[in-house]
């Protein structure tokens, strides 16, 4: 019925930038939190950054914090995710996710919970 369409990876030497786009459609409603976990080669999934409705709240893993920052359009059902110093190590499929928000905010840290719906990842590889 949701519908996440991640856009804008790629393939960017270390140091480079990225902004990765999520468009959502279908039967979308007015108030949810979106965000965006990843998954590199031998890893496990992983959280990297969650918004809310209104884009005050906004959550950080520790590997993003003071690289990316995250922001939405509401206007537009769709989610950001720019990426700056990229590394090596953020070489991942990454996924975008929405479901309904919650005051405990801890749960935007694990895969389940909240995030009802994934989008199928954009591949992002960054080059040493």
């Amino acid at each position: 019925q949701v519908q996440l369409v991640e856009s804008g990876g790629g393939l960017v030497q270390a140091g480079g930038s990225l902004t990765l786009s999520c468009a959502a459609s279908g039967r979308t409603f007015s108030r949810y939190a979106m965000g965006w976990f990843r998954q590199a080669p031998g890893k496990e999934r992983e959280f990297v950054s969650a918004i809310t409705w209104s884009g005050t709240n906004i959550y950080y893993a520790d590997s993003a914090k003071g690289r990316f920052t995250i922001s939405r359009d509401n206007a537009k059902d769709t989610v950001y995710l720019q990426m700056n110093s990229l590394k090596f190590e953020d070489t991942a499929v990454y996924y975008c996710v929405a479901g309904r928000q919650t005051p405990d905010y801890y749960v935007y840290y694990r895969q389940e919970g909240p995030w009802e719906h994934w989008g199928q990842g954009t591949q992002v590889t960054v080059t040493s």
